[in-house]
């Protein structure tokens, strides 16, 4: 098998007294969707701004390249985008003044960051409400403007939480329609969802947290076929199930 992109080695978090990671270990591939999966405080969301560097670990480390991400964490960051659940586009901005400045932060030229969106909009569609202002815009393309920011820089890795919360059905279908278009070129996607169908449908492999720690690793079909289920929601149910004190 290949080195992975990411090693992700017993990371632990601690918030206070409370411990929400206790020792979450994985790897991750080049081109490799991974969703995180979890009841609420399983320690999903976490993990994924541990990955995003948005919060340190308490103990553990992340590999790149098989050194550690905390040796040097602007070379590593240069490599990563986040998309997170909330969209948080500047509203006193157009979308592409948006764009533009996210490009302009990775240190992108103004002809790189024309290139991208040229490009960006073969992939995404979004000419369409570039000179737009964020509240001008709908729920659906709000989140389809915070991929493409997320994807401005051309990162090896994004972690996206929660993208499609919220949305509607159709438009759902959309963004995985994208997410499958951006991992088919080689991106690799960390993800944090509640749709198990969102699940089933984009991961090679997920990772169910409880209480802080992994409890499972596999794809959707190798879980499926185990716990001899017809949905991955029936096997994750299952899965998190907390067994009851007889009454």
């Amino acid at each position: 098998m290949s080195t992975p992109l990411i090693r992700i080695c017993d990371i632990r978090k601690k918030f206070g007294s409370k411990e929400a990671l206790k020792g979450v270990s994985f790897d991750l591939y080049a081109g490799e969707l991974v969703s995180l999966l979890g009841v609420n405080g399983a320690g999903k969301t976490t993990l994924s701004t541990i990955v995003a560097t948005l919060h340190p670990p308490s103990k553990g480390d992340m590999l790149y390249q098989e050194r550690s991400i905390y040796g040097n964490l602007p070379a590593y960051r240069q490599i990563i985008g986040y998309c997170p659940q909330k969209p948080n586009l500047n509203p006193l901005l157009t979308v592409r003044k948006n764009l533009e400045y996210a490009g302009e932060y990775y240190g992108m030229s103004r002809e790189q960051i024309e290139k991208r969106l040229v490009e960006l909009n073969q992939q995404l569609g979004i000419n369409e409400y570039l000179d737009a202002k964020s509240d001008e815009l709908s729920g659906g393309w709000k989140q389809r403007f915070m991929l493409a920011r997320t994807l401005i820089h051309s990162p090896k890795l994004i972690i996206l939480d929660e993208p499609t919360v919220a949305l509607d059905p159709d438009i759902r279908n959309q963004l995985w329609h994208y997410i499958e278009q951006i991992k088919a070129e080689g991106v690799s996607i960390l993800l944090t969802t509640h749709y198990l169908e969102e699940a089933e449908r984009l991961s090679d492999r997920v990772v169910v947290l409880h209480a802080g720690e992994v409890k499972l690793i596999d794809t959707p079909s190798n879980l499926m076929r185990s716990f001899e289920k017809g949905r991955l929601e029936d096997v994750f149910l299952e899965l998190t199930r907390e067994k009851k004190d007889p009454l």
